[in-house]
């Protein structure tokens, strides 16, 4: 961290045109004059050139070229509107110097502008000078009743106390860290609301920069538009007194977000689809996997309606309120739909509402309004001046982030029109044909008999595929223009595994699709009534089967896929994104919810595994250069033993079979000191504690540790990572993170053996334990327990039970003396190959 010098109280800005100011008051415009824009000074010009009053980058400049919205360095935004009802000039005697999103130094030329003209064709030459966000600064002075001249003093502000402590704001050093953009998918929709979000419980100003970009926290749509992907140096600061909280908060935040996006990809998941391309085959269109799946049906071209848009302004008063009143109607329904449904469907939707509400939009929108625009038009102008810069950005990624932005935009217009956007009516097995699909009309299809979808446009990552894949919808993208000369109502199959659409499909394939999709629903159907019974091998060997969970709603949902108990409860929901730790009153609730949901079946409780990367607002740690090697898991818990008490003595308040599992372990030394705090809050009561064995130092001394932890449970994903040296967030390195690596194999190989001679259970509780070229292996190793996703639950029990011990033992021993993870997955493929995995 750096500190940097604070500015002084309050800040001038410099009178940008010479001429005569006047009060704001004088203006011929009940907007202005009303102040429905914010407060200022009005000038009647006698020069021809406008200028900047201050430092600061250009966030508004219409295409008539008559108005340009300044945002300063301390975030004042100043709008400066030469002459009124100038927008209908549509730019006759204007020229710009300088563009949207430039980057302008004090007393440097605006635009120019033809005074004559303006003097025979406008309703009035004076020229309003506006802060528009007086919610963040008050005008302690201004300059009215005299002749100004460009560089002048103008108008006097000192920021406000009660929006954002500004007023601490220029008495407080600056804290600036940089630090390397952890999110697997970059700065994208979701994260990027929010951070925004987060950024609200502090009073600091806070900016991110990526390269040349800066945005404030606070917008998500100016985070989105710094493009700043994965592996990207970016650059926090803050300025106020809570500043070096606000800024470890959201690094927590961050590196939360990046461990939820890990954890959401299978491990080893297949190679991403190939970019579209022409195939070759009469009838059969290739695209970009955007959802798995298999599907028989018909081709259905959705084309919607577009919502009428007036064109006329009815006066800006009107325009405003009418923006207003259409916000907060599309804002009520985002708000009804993120309250159910998937998760995906949550955060998109909760994503879309950080959107409608961010500051940087309906500034633009305001302002072309008050430029003249009808709301409709300066809506749209508003998102699609943000569209362009996503788009800008060379990132495919970043530019499917755009069309959330126009999904917006239509659902605004319509609200704006007064109409209902149209359903449309489809068949049963429909499968979509579309040039390009929003979120609110796929969301828009749910209930209906959607068999597929098929965009011409999008891509792979887009918000769409998310959904499609939530809702367990094939689906394709990126087909090209061909996809659209599709005949309505022709036969298709819709391969999204193979990436491919096949029209008007002869008899052959149509019964070999339909012997494909009953092969993969009755071994669904097999496996989910199967998933009841206890896991075990074809032998009888038992295997535990149980769930990971990260939320108190989970464990019912696991309990009904056929999970046998929690085998890892992720507390950190409950730390994070919090100025004040949890209560054990708080914390033993959850708890004790998620015992009950589970009737009876173990729960084991992770301690909390924050710090280091994840750390928190409340328990602030110093900057670690390499965090991974840092105050991590029971370590930061042991720096900090009021949360660590507070946490263990809501655990012991568990009426249930509970377990307690330790992150981050490296030897008896940790283990010990947790042990003691057990004992000394419940002496009566024999609760199991476990270790997680993450660290190679854990796994070489397995020995020791099953001696006396009551079980073992390996986190494979950062022991791959440590045991390979290959930091799991590294753009090129991850993509080589594999846990069938021989050296990972023979520290799991290790603590099977230790567990088996000590008595006690070995567990892997990390992404392996889902694989199903893993599970032979890991038995074979001496495992005993699994913990997965609940979702994975029914596989993996219908997995084992194509097993037997013997076999699984003998890939085991052949496994840790091959040379390499890929050697390792063929032997397996091709001596028990996963065909009962699921499909």
């Amino acid at each position: 961290m750096k500190l940097v010098r604070a500015e002084v109280a309050t800040f001038t800005l410099e009178a940008p045109l010479a001429g005569w100011a006047a009060p704001l008051d004088e203006a011929p415009d009940p907007v202005f004059a009303g102040r429905m824009l914010g407060d200022g000074v009005a000038i009647d010009p006698i020069g021809q050139t406008l200028h900047a009053p201050c430092d600061g980058t250009v966030f508004g400049l219409p295409a008539s070229r008559h108005a340009v919205t300044l945002r300063a360095d301390n975030g004042a935004e100043i709008l400066m509107h030469v002459g009124l009802e100038t927008v209908a000039l549509g730019g006759e005697g204007f020229e710009a110097h300088v563009a949207e999103g430039a980057r302008v130094r004090r007393g440097q030329p605006l635009l120019s502008f033809d005074l004559d003209l303006l003097a025979t064709r406008a309703r009035s030459l004076l020229t309003p000078i506006v802060v528009t966000n007086g919610d963040a600064f008050e005008i302690v002075e201004r300059t009215t009743g005299r002749e100004v001249r460009p560089g002048d003093p103008l108008i006097t502000l000192r920021p406000l106390a009660g929006t954002a402590a500004r007023a601490e704001l220029s008495e407080a050093a600056m804290v600036v860290e940089e630090l390397v953009m952890p999110l697997p998918h970059g700065l994208h929709a979701r994260p990027a609301a929010r951070l925004a979000a987060r950024a609200q419980a502090f009073r600091a100003e806070i900016e991110v920069a990526a390269g040349p970009r800066r945005a404030d926290v606070r917008s998500a749509v100016a985070l989105m538009t710094l493009g700043a992907g994965h592996g990207q140096a970016v650059r926090l600061s803050a300025r106020g007194a809570d500043g070096a909280e606000a800024i470890a908060a959201l690094r927590a935040l961050l590196e939360e977000i990046a461990a939820e996006e890990r954890a959401a990809v299978p491990p080893r998941a297949a190679a991403p689809a190939p970019a579209a391309e022409q195939s070759s085959e009469p009838g059969v269109l290739r695209g970009v996997t955007a959802a798995p799946g298999l599907a028989i049906g018909v081709a259905v071209r959705l084309a919607e309606a577009e919502p009428l848009v007036a064109e006329t302004s009815r006066g800006a008063e009107a325009e405003i309120a009418a923006l207003r009143e259409a916000l907060a109607k599309v804002a009520a329904g985002l708000a009804a739909g993120a309250g159910s449904g998937h998760q995906s469907r949550q955060d998109i939707l909760a994503a879309h509402q950080a959107f409608l509400a961010d500051p940087d939009l309906r500034a633009r929108a305001d302002a072309a309004i008050a430029a003249g625009a009808s709301a409709g038009i300066a809506w749209r102008e508003a998102v699609r001046a943000t569209v362009a810069a996503l788009r800008g950005l060379g990132d495919a990624r970043f530019a499917e982030r755009a069309d959330d932005l126009l999904d917006l935009e239509r659902q605004v217009l319509f609200a704006l029109s007064g109409e209902e956007a149209p359903r449309p009516q489809l068949p049963s097995g429909a499968v979509v044909v579309a040039d390009e699909l929003l979120p609110s009309q796929l969301l828009g299809l749910e209930g209906a008999q959607v068999a597929g979808f098929c965009t011409a446009r999008g891509g792979a990552t887009s918000h769409v595929a998310i959904l499609a894949q939530a809702m367990g919808v094939p689906a394709l993208a990126a087909m090209g223009e061909g996809l659209l000369k599709t005949p309505d109502g022709a036969a298709v199959i819709l391969d999204a595994d193979a990436g491919l659409l096949r029209v008007g499909p002869d008899r052959a394939a149509l019964e070999a699709a339909q012997s494909a999709l009953a092969a993969r629903a009755g071994r669904r159907e097999a496996d989910r009534a199967a998933a009841a019974a206890p896991g075990g091998l074809a032998d009888g060997t038992r295997i535990e089967v149980l769930a990971n969970l990260g939320a108190v709603a989970e464990a019912a949902p696991a309990v009904g896929q056929g999970a046998e108990g929690c085998g890892l409860f992720r507390t950190e929901f409950l730390y994070l994104d919090r100025q004040a730790p949890p209560s054990e009153d708080e914390q033993a609730v959850a708890y004790q919810a998620v015992a009950d949901a589970l009737a009876g079946r173990p729960l084991t409780v992770r301690t909390l595994d924050a710090g280091g990367d994840k750390p928190l607002a409340f328990a602030p740690t110093p900057h670690e250069a390499n965090p991974a090697l840092g105050l991590r898991g029971l370590r930061a818990g042991l720096r900090a033993p009021a949360l660590l008490r507070a946490q263990l003595a809501a655990v012991l308040r568990v009426d249930g079979p509970v377990r307690i599992l330790l992150p981050m372990v490296n030897d008896l030394t940790d283990l010990r000191a947790a042990r003691r705090v057990v004992a000394e809050l419940a002496p009566g009561r024999a609760v199991p504690v476990g270790v997680m064995v993450e660290t190679p130092a854990a796994a070489l001394l397995a020995d020791q540790l099953a001696r006396e932890a009551d079980f073992l449970s390996l986190g494979t994903n950062d022991l791959t990572q440590y045991v390979l040296a290959m930091d799991r967030e590294h753009p090129e390195l991850a993509p080589r993170l594999d846990g069938l690596h021989p050296a990972v194999l023979r520290l799991i190989g290790r603590v099977g053996e230790a567990c088996a001679a000590a008595g006690k259970p070995a567990s892997v509780c990390g992404g392996l334990a889902a694989d199903p070229l893993a599970a032979p292996l890991l038995v074979g190793l001496g495992v005993r327990s699994l913990s997965v996703a609940p979702a994975a639950v029914p596989g993996l029990k219908a997995r084992l039970r194509a097993l037997d011990l013997a076999a699984c033992e003998a890939v085991a021993r052949a496994a840790v003396d091959l040379t390499s993870a890929e050697d390792v997955r063929a032997m397996v493929r091709e001596r028990l190959p996963a065909s009962g995995a699921p499909a």
